[in-house]
């Protein structure tokens, strides 16, 4: 039978030239490798810094949002259990009332019925003793005594069926009361936990922003990549009508317009509002962004030039939303707050200005008063 295939004796060698060129290329490989190190397996840290910055700003606003949305249940579980409470104190009072009523009508029962046993089924007697032996004038006289055992009767069933519910109703508060008091419980620890990792949020961003005016490099964030966030009046406000509106929503005023101390080279310059690190910072007019500051007292820092000519200025901030030329709306997010800058806790210092620069300052709480904003 004839062989299909050739054996293969051995390997087959190249021709000369193309051995030739294989040993060039390896040269080649050895020497790239050698001239041109290998890349990082990272992005350097100047790339990884806005994506760094955006998920701390991302989730300091979550945080911000899941602590108030959670102490808010909490809140509504305590005043329940609180309500319960009540209730269940109510319910204790009025029976007590009941059992006072029904042991009065009882007796007012049991005297009728004694008396009727007594007297052999009549309870009452006429004045005229001829009509006494009227058998039809004797009924008729006992009829209003009817009426009234009658209405004891139903008087002390009904006060029998209030009573029963009543207690029903206790019996059932005090079979949810230990699971509303779980329910309590778990969230004041969820609202402790959540308040920890806040904590921890807001000192990274304080940390960041810090950084940033070290380097030099305080870049606006992107809004849409911080995500959503802030607490439900944040949201509710951004959305706001109003032509001028507070700078944040909930604050404690602290130092004044015209303060003096250690803290200011001579007066203070406008208005703070006490606010932790994070807080949704919003420009109080329509206008454009005319400023962006980036280190020195003020730290961070927006100032916006309004339609009527007037100019707000908003600093130590931890991050910025928008950039210099940019149009913005009342209400609408500008910023977060922090306390970079020569500042002493976290707050945000506002302005309002003649002219952009410093020194043209005037007091902000009477300008936003006399345009309905109320302080």
């Amino acid at each position: 039978m004839r062989r299909l295939y050739r054996p293969i004796r051995g390997p087959r060698l190249l021709p000369r030239a193309g051995a030739a060129v294989v040993s060039v290329m390896c040269v080649l490989c050895a020497v790239c490798a050698l001239g041109f190190p290998s890349l990082p397996s990272a992005p350097p840290e100047t790339v990884r810094a806005p994506d760094r910055a955006t998920r701390i700003t991302s989730e300091v606003l979550r945080l911000t949002q899941e602590t108030e949305e959670t102490r808010r249940r909490y809140e509504q579980a305590q005043r329940a259990a609180k309500e319960e409470r009540a209730r269940s104190r109510e319910i204790d009072r009025l029976l007590e009332g009941r059992r006072v009523v029904s042991d009065t009508l009882r007796e007012d029962v049991g005297s009728a019925a004694r008396e009727q046993y007594r007297t052999g089924g009549f309870t009452a007697v006429p004045a005229d003793e001829s009509a006494a032996e009227d058998p039809f004038e004797l009924m008729a006289v006992q009829v209003p005594d009817a009426r009234r055992r009658a209405r004891l009767a139903r008087m002390v069933d009904e006060d029998d069926r209030k009573s029963r519910r009543l207690v029903a109703e206790g019996e059932e508060l005090a079979l949810s009361r230990p699971e509303l008091d779980r329910d309590s419980e778990r969230l004041r620890e969820e609202v402790r936990a959540l308040e920890a990792r806040l904590v921890a949020a807001r000192g990274d961003l304080n940390t960041m922003a810090q950084a940033a005016i070290d380097n030099g490099r305080c870049a606006p964030l992107r809004r849409a990549l911080a995500g959503g966030g802030g607490t439900g009046a944040d949201h509710a406000a951004a959305q706001t009508p109003a032509r001028w509106t507070r700078p944040v929503t909930s604050y404690q005023l602290t130092a004044g317009f015209g303060g003096v101390g250690a803290n200011w080279a001579s007066t203070h310059s406008g208005q703070d509002f006490a606010v932790p690190s994070g807080t949704p910072v919003r420009s109080i007019g329509a206008g454009t962004v005319v400023a962006a500051g980036c280190g020195g007292a003020f730290g961070i820092s927006l100032v916006v030039q309004h339609d009527d000519g007037w100019y707000s200025q908003y600093a130590h901030l931890a991050a910025t939303f928008v950039t210099p030329g940019q149009q913005v709306r009342a209400g609408q997010w500008i910023g977060l707050s922090g306390t970079t800058g020569n500042s002493t806790g976290p707050h945000l210092h506002f302005e309002i200005r003649t002219s952009p620069e410093f020194g043209s300052a005037i007091d902000p709480v009477p300008w936003l008063n006399a345009r309905g904003v109320r302080l």
